[in-house]
């Protein structure tokens, strides 16, 4: 695949994540927040979509019904994974991490309706090469620990020379 088919289709997936995310903040706004997650549902989006799809694991050539369901697939190419939870942690990313891989798809959502402003239960997971190297899909966590690992150089600089100074004045 070229740059430019690359291009194009990360294009036409943060378009459609923009569009489902406009969506789901127009029914957060409705409905309000912490309602079970099956009452987020966006049925006259004019969107394709399946909804609690069985998705079965296929290990070393064997089908495993494990009971892995998506809760939404829009368009067949970006997966929603929808919560009403006090807070998103980590087994809820990996979760969506995993759905991705085992559909060998790029973008996901994982969303939690329950808080006061929706856009803070958003968290845009991304899987495989296609968002390889866009800046854009780095987190604010992942920006952190690169500015982190980027300032350690310059805080030995500063310790060791805080460290020579005062032996010097001792």
């Amino acid at each position: 695949m070229n740059h430019k088919d690359t291009e194009t289709q990360r294009n036409e997936l943060n378009e459609l994540s923009r569009r489902v995310l406009g969506l789901c903040l127009e029914v957060h706004r409705e409905l309000g927040p912490g309602l079970l997650e099956s009452a987020y549902e966006f049925t006259q989006s004019g969107l394709a979509y399946e909804r609690q799809r069985e998705m079965p694991l296929l290990y070393k050539g064997v089908k495993l019904d494990c009971g892995y369901r998506l809760d939404f697939i829009v368009e067949g190419k970006l997966i929603l994974e929808l919560k009403a939870v006090s807070e998103l942690l980590p087994i809820h990313h990996a979760q969506l991490l995993t759905y991705l891989k085992l559909e060998q798809r790029s973008l996901g959502l994982l969303i939690n309706f329950n808080v006061p402003v929706l856009k803070d239960g958003i968290r845009r997971v991304v899987a495989g090469e296609l968002f390889k190297g866009d800046r854009r899909c780095r987190t604010d966590l992942g920006q952190l620990a690169l500015l982190l690992c980027a300032s350690v150089p310059l805080w030995l600089k500063s310790l060791l020379q805080f460290g020579s100074s005062s032996v010097q004045q001792g």
